[in-house]
Protein backbone atom coordinates (compact mmCIF):
# COMPACT_ATOMS: atom_id res chain seq x y z
CA UNK A 1 0.00 0.00 0.00
CA UNK A 2 1.57 3.46 -0.50
CA UNK A 3 0.56 6.49 1.12
CA UNK A 4 1.49 9.89 -0.05
CA UNK A 5 2.16 12.42 2.23
CA UNK A 6 3.05 16.21 1.39
CA UNK A 7 3.42 17.26 5.01
CA UNK A 8 7.09 18.88 4.52
CA UNK A 9 7.00 18.27 8.95
CA UNK A 10 6.55 14.26 7.69
CA UNK A 11 10.07 14.28 5.23
CA UNK A 12 11.74 16.45 8.12
CA UNK A 13 11.13 13.43 9.99
CA UNK A 14 12.03 10.61 8.03
CA UNK A 15 15.41 12.13 7.56
CA UNK A 16 16.08 13.13 10.95
CA UNK A 17 15.37 9.10 11.97
CA UNK A 18 17.66 8.37 9.31
CA UNK A 19 20.21 10.45 10.64
CA UNK A 20 19.56 9.04 13.81
CA UNK A 21 19.97 5.65 13.36
CA UNK A 22 23.48 6.14 11.21
CA UNK A 23 24.77 7.72 14.07
CA UNK A 24 28.07 5.57 15.31
CA UNK A 25 28.70 5.27 18.81
CA UNK A 26 31.77 5.69 20.72
CA UNK A 27 32.48 2.17 20.98
CA UNK A 28 32.29 1.86 17.28
CA UNK A 29 34.96 4.59 16.83
CA UNK A 30 37.32 4.98 19.78
CA UNK A 31 40.58 2.64 19.68
CA UNK A 32 41.87 1.14 22.50
CA UNK A 33 38.61 1.67 24.87
CA UNK A 34 39.32 -0.93 27.78
CA UNK A 35 42.93 0.66 28.61
CA UNK A 36 42.70 2.53 31.78
CA UNK A 37 45.06 5.51 33.17
CA UNK A 38 48.49 5.07 33.58
CA UNK A 39 48.02 1.25 32.83
CA UNK A 40 50.95 -0.64 31.73
CA UNK A 41 50.86 -3.50 29.44
CA UNK A 42 53.82 -5.68 29.05
CA UNK A 43 53.49 -6.94 25.53
CA UNK A 44 55.45 -10.66 24.84
CA UNK A 45 54.22 -10.07 21.28
CA UNK A 46 57.95 -10.25 20.01
CA UNK A 47 58.23 -10.14 15.80
CA UNK A 48 60.32 -10.09 13.04
CA UNK A 49 59.51 -10.54 9.37
CA UNK A 50 60.45 -13.99 7.95
CA UNK A 51 62.08 -13.92 4.23
CA UNK A 52 59.46 -15.15 1.63
CA UNK A 53 59.90 -16.65 -1.93
CA UNK A 54 59.97 -13.83 -4.24
CA UNK A 55 61.87 -11.33 -1.75
CA UNK A 56 64.43 -8.81 -2.76
CA UNK A 57 67.09 -8.82 -0.60
CA UNK A 58 70.25 -6.20 -0.34
CA UNK A 59 73.40 -8.42 1.90
CA UNK A 60 76.42 -6.19 1.77
CA UNK A 61 79.78 -7.29 3.97
CA UNK A 62 82.45 -5.42 5.14
CA UNK A 63 85.58 -5.98 7.33
CA UNK A 64 88.44 -4.02 7.87
CA UNK A 65 89.99 -5.90 4.45
CA UNK A 66 87.97 -4.51 1.74
CA UNK A 67 90.02 -6.30 -0.69
CA UNK A 68 89.14 -9.50 0.90
CA UNK A 69 84.99 -8.81 1.31
CA UNK A 70 85.03 -7.41 -2.45
CA UNK A 71 84.03 -10.79 -3.82
CA UNK A 72 81.01 -11.05 -1.68
CA UNK A 73 79.20 -7.95 -2.81
CA UNK A 74 78.60 -7.74 -6.17
CA UNK A 75 78.03 -5.09 -8.20
CA UNK A 76 76.90 -3.59 -11.29
CA UNK A 77 79.66 -1.64 -12.21
CA UNK A 78 83.45 -1.46 -12.90
CA UNK A 79 86.13 -2.56 -10.66
CA UNK A 80 88.44 -0.16 -9.42
CA UNK A 81 91.99 -1.77 -10.06
CA UNK A 82 93.88 1.33 -8.56
CA UNK A 83 93.46 3.78 -5.74
CA UNK A 84 92.73 3.71 -2.73
CA UNK A 85 90.56 0.35 -2.31
CA UNK A 86 91.79 -1.32 -5.44
CA UNK A 87 89.58 -4.60 -6.43
CA UNK A 88 86.37 -3.21 -4.59
CA UNK A 89 83.45 -2.79 -6.81
CA UNK A 90 82.45 1.35 -7.41
CA UNK A 91 78.74 0.45 -8.96
CA UNK A 92 75.70 -0.31 -7.78
CA UNK A 93 75.43 -3.57 -5.56
CA UNK A 94 73.28 -6.52 -6.78
CA UNK A 95 70.34 -7.49 -5.09
CA UNK A 96 69.17 -11.31 -4.33
CA UNK A 97 66.45 -12.86 -5.27
CA UNK A 98 64.49 -15.16 -3.36
CA UNK A 99 63.57 -18.38 -5.41
CA UNK A 100 60.97 -20.69 -5.25
CA UNK A 101 63.23 -22.68 -3.40
CA UNK A 102 63.50 -20.53 -1.02
CA UNK A 103 67.15 -19.93 -2.09
CA UNK A 104 69.51 -16.96 -3.32
CA UNK A 105 72.67 -17.21 -5.15
CA UNK A 106 75.65 -15.80 -3.30
CA UNK A 107 78.49 -15.05 -4.30
CA UNK A 108 81.46 -17.61 -3.78
CA UNK A 109 79.46 -19.41 -1.05
CA UNK A 110 76.54 -20.66 -3.99
CA UNK A 111 72.77 -21.42 -3.27
CA UNK A 112 71.85 -20.45 0.47
CA UNK A 113 68.55 -21.09 2.09
CA UNK A 114 66.98 -17.89 3.39
CA UNK A 115 62.96 -18.56 3.51
CA UNK A 116 62.27 -18.65 6.70
CA UNK A 117 64.90 -16.70 8.38
CA UNK A 118 64.62 -13.56 10.19
CA UNK A 119 67.52 -11.44 9.65
CA UNK A 120 68.87 -12.03 12.58
CA UNK A 121 69.14 -15.39 11.65
CA UNK A 122 70.08 -15.04 8.39
CA UNK A 123 73.07 -12.75 9.72
CA UNK A 124 74.26 -15.62 11.86
CA UNK A 125 74.37 -18.06 9.19
CA UNK A 126 76.49 -15.61 7.00
CA UNK A 127 79.07 -15.09 9.60
CA UNK A 128 79.31 -18.87 9.98
CA UNK A 129 79.35 -19.72 6.44
CA UNK A 130 81.84 -16.70 5.65
CA UNK A 131 84.17 -17.65 8.53
CA UNK A 132 86.14 -19.92 6.30
CA UNK A 133 86.99 -16.88 4.03
CA UNK A 134 87.17 -13.57 6.55
CA UNK A 135 87.55 -12.62 9.84
CA UNK A 136 85.09 -10.72 11.59
CA UNK A 137 82.58 -9.71 8.93
CA UNK A 138 79.86 -7.69 9.39
CA UNK A 139 76.80 -8.22 7.53
CA UNK A 140 74.15 -5.71 7.07
CA UNK A 141 70.98 -7.24 5.27
CA UNK A 142 67.58 -5.25 3.99
CA UNK A 143 64.08 -6.68 2.27
CA UNK A 144 64.13 -4.36 -0.63
CA UNK A 145 60.36 -5.25 -1.66
CA UNK A 146 58.72 -5.13 1.47
CA UNK A 147 55.22 -2.92 1.47
CA UNK A 148 51.96 -3.05 2.97
CA UNK A 149 48.17 -2.76 1.16
CA UNK A 150 45.61 -0.84 2.93
CA UNK A 151 42.25 -0.81 1.60
CA UNK A 152 38.44 0.44 2.48
CA UNK A 153 37.48 2.78 4.75
CA UNK A 154 40.75 5.07 5.31
CA UNK A 155 41.59 8.10 4.29
CA UNK A 156 44.20 7.56 1.26
CA UNK A 157 44.19 3.69 0.33
CA UNK A 158 46.92 1.84 -1.27
CA UNK A 159 50.72 0.53 -1.29
CA UNK A 160 53.21 1.90 1.22
CA UNK A 161 56.63 1.12 1.36
CA UNK A 162 58.68 -0.04 4.21
CA UNK A 163 61.47 1.89 5.39
CA UNK A 164 62.39 0.15 8.74
CA UNK A 165 62.72 -3.82 9.80
CA UNK A 166 58.98 -3.68 10.87
CA UNK A 167 55.82 -2.03 11.24
CA UNK A 168 52.43 -2.21 13.07
CA UNK A 169 49.19 -2.43 11.97
CA UNK A 170 48.54 1.35 13.39
CA UNK A 171 51.55 2.45 11.56
CA UNK A 172 50.54 1.09 8.31
CA UNK A 173 46.88 2.38 8.85
CA UNK A 174 48.35 5.78 9.85
CA UNK A 175 50.33 5.74 6.64
CA UNK A 176 46.93 5.44 4.96
CA UNK A 177 45.46 8.53 7.01
CA UNK A 178 43.82 6.48 9.32
CA UNK A 179 40.35 5.00 9.24
CA UNK A 180 37.85 7.59 8.21
CA UNK A 181 34.48 7.53 10.39
CA UNK A 182 32.61 5.16 8.64
CA UNK A 183 35.14 2.14 8.74
CA UNK A 184 34.41 -0.74 10.98
CA UNK A 185 37.72 -0.91 13.74
CA UNK A 186 36.21 -4.25 15.67
CA UNK A 187 36.61 -6.33 12.53
CA UNK A 188 39.59 -4.87 10.54
CA UNK A 189 41.16 -7.92 7.88
CA UNK A 190 44.66 -8.76 7.50
CA UNK A 191 45.54 -11.06 4.49
CA UNK A 192 48.54 -12.93 4.46
CA UNK A 193 50.41 -14.59 2.07
CA UNK A 194 52.62 -17.99 2.43
CA UNK A 195 54.44 -19.23 -0.34
CA UNK A 196 50.89 -18.80 -2.48
CA UNK A 197 48.53 -19.69 1.00
CA UNK A 198 46.32 -16.92 1.75
CA UNK A 199 45.95 -16.59 5.49
CA UNK A 200 43.08 -14.57 6.68
CA UNK A 201 43.14 -13.02 10.23
CA UNK A 202 41.15 -10.33 11.90
CA UNK A 203 41.80 -7.53 14.72
CA UNK A 204 39.87 -4.99 17.36
CA UNK A 205 41.35 -2.32 17.25
CA UNK A 206 38.98 -0.93 19.69
CA UNK A 207 40.25 -3.66 22.38
CA UNK A 208 43.73 -3.10 23.42
CA UNK A 209 44.29 -7.19 23.30
CA UNK A 210 44.74 -6.39 19.71
CA UNK A 211 48.65 -5.81 20.57
CA UNK A 212 48.93 -9.15 20.87
CA UNK A 213 47.14 -10.08 17.73
CA UNK A 214 49.57 -12.22 15.63
CA UNK A 215 48.51 -9.28 12.86
CA UNK A 216 49.54 -6.57 14.93
CA UNK A 217 53.40 -6.58 13.39
CA UNK A 218 52.79 -6.76 9.77
CA UNK A 219 54.83 -8.73 7.40
CA UNK A 220 55.84 -7.83 3.61
CA UNK A 221 53.13 -7.69 1.10
CA UNK A 222 50.49 -7.81 3.96
CA UNK A 223 47.36 -6.78 2.54
CA UNK A 224 44.61 -4.81 4.92
CA UNK A 225 41.09 -4.47 4.30
CA UNK A 226 38.93 -2.04 6.51
CA UNK A 227 34.76 -2.85 6.39
CA UNK A 228 32.72 0.48 5.77
CA UNK A 229 29.86 0.04 8.19
CA UNK A 230 25.91 -0.22 8.12
CA UNK A 231 25.97 3.46 7.31
CA UNK A 232 28.68 3.78 4.39
CA UNK A 233 26.56 0.52 2.97
CA UNK A 234 23.09 2.04 3.05
CA UNK A 235 24.75 5.46 1.67
CA UNK A 236 26.24 4.17 -1.03
CA UNK A 237 22.79 2.13 -2.12
CA UNK A 238 20.99 5.83 -1.48
CA UNK A 239 23.87 7.39 -3.94
CA UNK A 240 23.03 4.41 -6.83
CA UNK A 241 19.46 4.98 -6.58
CA UNK A 242 19.70 9.18 -6.32
CA UNK A 243 22.02 8.10 -9.80
CA UNK A 244 19.41 6.45 -11.62
CA UNK A 245 16.23 8.60 -10.37
CA UNK A 246 18.14 11.59 -12.12
CA UNK A 247 18.75 9.64 -15.31
CA UNK A 248 14.92 8.62 -15.59
CA UNK A 249 14.35 12.41 -14.74
CA UNK A 250 16.40 13.95 -17.68
CA UNK A 251 15.51 10.97 -19.87
CA UNK A 252 11.41 12.05 -19.03
CA UNK A 253 12.78 16.01 -19.23
CA UNK A 254 14.37 15.05 -22.73
CA UNK A 255 11.34 12.78 -23.93
CA UNK A 256 9.21 15.67 -22.74
CA UNK A 257 10.69 18.38 -24.60
CA UNK A 258 10.97 16.54 -27.67
CA UNK A 259 7.01 16.20 -27.95
CA UNK A 260 6.78 19.81 -27.42
CA UNK A 261 8.75 20.90 -29.87
CA UNK A 262 7.23 18.56 -32.51
CA UNK A 263 3.68 19.65 -31.47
Amino acid sequence: MYIKNNNPWFFSLAIFAILLTSCASRQDVVYFQDAGNFETLVSDNVFSPKFKVDDLISIHVSTLNPEASAPFNLAVGISADSGANPGVSTGQQVSYLVDKDGEIDFPVLGKVKVEGFSQEELRVKLRELLSEYLKDPIINIRILNFTVTVLGEVQRPGTYPVTGEQITILEALGLAGDLSIRGIRDNVLVIRDFDGTKVYNRIDLTSKEAMKSPVYYLTQNDVIYVEPNNSAVASSSLDSRATITVSIISLLITTGVILITRN
